[in-house]
């Protein structure tokens, strides 16, 4: 599929898609059942030890991979990968299909790494080293579940944008 050359370090999924953006693509693929995964068994299993340790985990790994990505971006624009795609008009980039799916994923996006930071961080304030309910666990458990489907919801307007401006042809 790439038979012209792009700026920046080409991806490893077979797509225009650069490598970092190959990168976060296969980390929220794997991250979201991980946080899944997690909840149930804080929620089923009353793991709470092991729900901390991959929801902390989680969350420094993710931080890397999308501070690296955003490095990336401002590096190597986005819009050349994208050229080739029939969502995609180079003179209307934000009035365009893969414009407005982009704006769509941002504003999932944003809201939920700042809502997820408060989580974690508050998770880490409130519960004790070896965590178990307390007074703050209603509160969390509120926070954690807008943060979850806003994780879940950042990841399927990823992947869709990702679609339109690196798969379709």
């Amino acid at each position: 599929m790439l038979d012209q050359q792009y700026p920046g370090i080409d991806g490893f999924l077979g797509t225009r898609g650069s490598f970092m953006l190959d990168v976060v693509f296969v980390a929220m693929l794997v991250m979201v059942p991980l946080m899944l995964f997690s909840i149930y068994l804080v929620r089923y299993r009353a793991r709470f030890l092991l729900h901390k340790r991959i929801q902390v985990s989680l969350a420094m790994i993710l931080s890397v991979a999308v501070a690296i990505f955003e490095i990336e971006q401002r590096l190597v624009p986005w819009t050349a990968r994208a050229l080739p795609s029939p969502y995609f008009d180079p003179h209307h980039k934000w009035s365009c299909v893969v414009g407005y799916s982009l704006l769509v994923h941002l504003l999932f996006a944003v809201p939920t790494a700042v809502l997820w930071i408060y989580v974690v961080v508050q998770a880490l304030r409130k519960f004790d080293r070896l965590p178990l309910p307390n007074a703050y666990s209603g509160t969390h458990r509120y926070w954690a579940r807008l943060a979850a489907m806003g994780m879940t919801m950042t990841a399927v307007t990823g992947w869709g944008f990702y679609y339109l401006a690196y798969v379709a042809t």
